[in-house]
């Protein structure tokens, strides 16, 4: 085939124009239909409820890491969970900035008390946290559980100390909560949710 500058340039063009084409997303079904690698497609998703309100809706957090011994998982991306029947895929502005609180180097990831007086903050572990709330809520109880009024008639309550709980758990959840509370004797219980 005899080729001159002209048609050169006419082929060289029409190659141009169709692969421009194609770039664009104008190109055969089959050509599209090739796999494309993605930065989710080696990500572990977990499923989380979000922590900012009362609605209570579903998440997708997608942490990356190998999972070795020393190699820990860092979350890369948060989205709505399209699955999860409250928010069905969507999120709130809070929701949707989640990564920048998971992610922040202020945010709180062990217990902290402060003694009485002090301006210091010390950095407790989760057994002393948990066991320095039971002993005060026994504490508390312990002083203040009333079982009968002055007329002799049984009341057993416990109205110093109230429970908020959260209404991001399940209805299964929020049952037991409700059946711990109210077996304390407390009777200032409430949930965001209003459970």
């Amino acid at each position: 085939m005899d080729m001159n500058r002209r048609h050169f340039f006419r082929v060289s063009g029409a190659g141009l124009v169709g692969s421009s084409l194609v770039a664009m997303g104008f190109s055969p079904a089959t050509a599209l239909a090739e796999v494309r690698q993605f930065k989710l497609a080696s990500t572990t998703v977990t499923r989380q409820t979000c922590t900012y309100c009362s609605v209570g809706c579903g998440i997708l957090m997608h942490s990356l890491g190998t999972g070795g011994k020393n190699a820990k998982a860092s979350v890369i991306h948060v989205e709505g969970d399209p699955d999860h029947p409250v928010n069905r895929g969507t999120l709130c502005p809070k929701g949707a900035g989640l990564l920048d609180y998971i992610n922040s180097p202020n945010r709180l990831l062990y217990p902290e008390y402060r003694a009485a007086g002090s301006k210091e903050w010390q950095r407790i572990s989760w057994d002393e946290a948990l066991d320095r709330v039971a002993k005060l809520l026994k504490a508390d109880r312990d002083a203040n559980f009333q079982a009968t009024t002055a007329d002799g008639l049984t009341v057993n309550r416990w109205l110093s100390t109230g429970m908020l709980a959260a209404s991001a758990s399940s209805n299964e959840a929020g049952y037991i909560t409700h059946k711990v509370a109210r077996s304390w004797g407390l009777l200032a219980f409430d949930n965001q949710a209003r459970v």
